[in-house]
């Protein structure tokens, strides 16, 4: 849970690390499905983290994208940008370093980040586990 107290800066590679972290655990808590971080440095100067994951329906989707902009500014944290809102097949929330999509399912399977970033390193964040953000280490990719 993100505390609202605690400030968090924008700009350097653990900053956004743990802005990705905090928007997947919002995710999470809205129940978003198939949730991944890809951490993209050195691979593109996009953003240094992509949150990608899932809703069943365009207003679980909306509701996941909306849960985590409210949290993340609780800690002071906006977004630059959002796309998608309105129809809310794929939102997008960009927080400069880090850029959330919040997919519908099929529109996720159609566009395929995960394989599009398929040389990015994957964060794991497990919210049964207590070692949030610890990197995955095996191979994940076919």
């Amino acid at each position: 849970m993100i505390v609202p107290d605690e400030k968090i800066r924008l700009g350097t590679p653990v900053e956004g690390r743990e802005i990705a972290i905090r928007a997947a655990e919002a995710a999470l808590a809205k129940k978003a499905a198939d949730l991944i971080v890809l951490e993209l440095t050195g691979l593109t100067i996009v953003a240094d983290y992509f949150v990608i994951c899932s809703g069943e329906s365009t207003t679980q989707v909306r509701a996941i994208a909306e849960y985590i902009e409210e949290e993340l500014a609780k800690s002071g944290v906006k977004p630059l940008g959002i796309e998608g809102r309105t129809y809310s097949h794929w939102v997008l929330v960009d927080y400069g370093d880090v850029i959330v999509h919040v997919f519908e399912k099929e529109t996720r399977a159609y566009y395929d980040l995960e394989k599009l970033w398929m040389d990015a390193k994957i964060i794991d964040v497990d919210k049964d586990t207590p070692d949030m953000g610890r990197e995955d280490k095996r191979a994940v990719h076919p």
